[in-house]
């Protein structure tokens, strides 16, 4: 039997399919690194692009490609430095809050 990580990683593997072995690398990447509360994983380019054996250039023109493919969205600027999260609507998470009436 499969756990809910492990079958959410399948599947993002299998909605990943048509990608590059790279781009497909950032992405899962991002989707196993830790994050803070808002997904944004907190790490620089440079660093990740040694955790996973990648020239850093390489690594930033492949981020740049998953970005632009909707993969990956901008959550928060530090002086130069961004920081990315998958975007939820790619996971499949339900990314609408519902209102309530205030009373």
């Amino acid at each position: 039997m499969i756990n809910d990580d492990k079958q959410k990683n399948l599947e993002l593997l299998e909605k990943t399919a048509g990608m590059t072995a790279n781009q497909r690398l950032v992405v899962m990447l991002y989707a196993l690194h830790p994050t803070d509360r808002s997904g944004s994983v907190l790490q620089t380019a440079a660093a990740l692009a040694q955790l996973v054996g990648m020239a850093p250039t390489v690594f930033s023109r492949t981020r740049k490609q998953v970005i632009e493919a909707g993969w990956l969205e901008e959550t928060e600027r530090i002086g130069h430095i961004k920081y990315y999260r998958l975007d939820p609507k790619r996971l499949g998470e339900n990314v609408v809050i519902p209102l309530r009436r205030a009373t």
